[in-house]
């Protein structure tokens, strides 16, 4: 069965996971590379569609576990590094296991550690390292792809990963590269998106070569924003670009802005 046509099946049995609010304004100005400093304690969040959101993420674990995680021998340990930063963070009390909000226990494996990151909070994780002058895409869990392919990013620099956003110019390119270099560890930063999508599918891989039909507010059905968050790992270095989805149907979106 081809890609495209395991896609097409996968869709058949699209899941609606949705979030009743976002916890800033997906619709505001945000032209690239829109970044703030982000609260080195707050940067990981959970919201409404938390126990959703993590059932979703080990079906999908379960079912496509090679489109939705990767992991080179360079990033074994800034991935265990992350997972004790997520796991002091957002579990201080677990040992060898965590007990999430939901009820379920998620055993803490060391060997494992983009797995057990996957079933431990909302996030998506990608981690990038310094390659020669330019940042490389070396490890990820990545459930919820807005419209991009991991297989397709998997080691490769920032600029190839980026190559299919039209406001990715040179210009911006080394913009990012160069913030890239002097995120400090404890100063991470976080910018927004706004996307908007005929469904709610969380799940949305899609090749370079097939580019994504435009939608816009007025006919799409779903906003889908992301929280990204750039946090450099004091120890080994590594940059990680953490993702929080949001999706809200459009008729909630059109109510935020304009309350009765």
């Amino acid at each position: 069965m081809t890609d495209s046509v395991k896609e097409g099946c996968y869709a058949s049995v699209m899941t609606v996971i949705l979030q009743q609010t976002i916890p800033y304004n997906p619709l505001a100005a945000n032209p690239l590379p829109g970044i703030k400093p982000a609260d080195p304690q707050n940067w990981l969040h959970r919201d409404d569609a938390f126990d959703t959101q993590l059932q979703r993420r080990a079906e999908l674990l379960a079912q496509r576990e090679s489109d939705v995680l990767a992991l080179s021998s360079e990033a074994l340990k800034p991935a265990q590094e992350l997972l004790e930063l997520v796991l002091k963070q957002a579990y201080p009390d677990a040992s060898d296991q965590v007990l999430r909000p939901d009820g379920t226990v998620v055993e803490i494996d060391w060997s494992h550690p983009l797995e057990t990151l996957c079933l431990l909070v909302q996030e998506d994780f990608c981690i990038l390292q310094k390659i020669g002058d330019e940042h490389v895409l070396t490890g990820a869990i990545l459930c919820f792809p807005a419209s991009w392919m991991l297989s397709e990013k998997f080691m490769r620099p920032l600029i190839a990963i980026h190559e299919p956003v039209v406001a990715y110019d040179p210009n911006i390119a080394r913009r990012v590269q160069r913030l890239f270099d002097g995120i400090q560890p404890d100063r991470p930063l976080w910018r927004f998106n706004a996307l908007w999508y005929p469904d709610a599918e969380l799940f949305q891989p899609r090749s370079i070569t097939q580019r994504r039909p435009p939608q816009n507010q007025d006919t799409a059905r779903y906003l889908r924003s992301e929280r990204q968050t750039l946090l450099r790992l004091p120890q080994t270095g590594a940059v990680v670009f953490a993702i929080h989805t949001y999706v809200m149907a459009a008729e909630r979106v059109a109510k935020l802005e304009n309350p009765a």
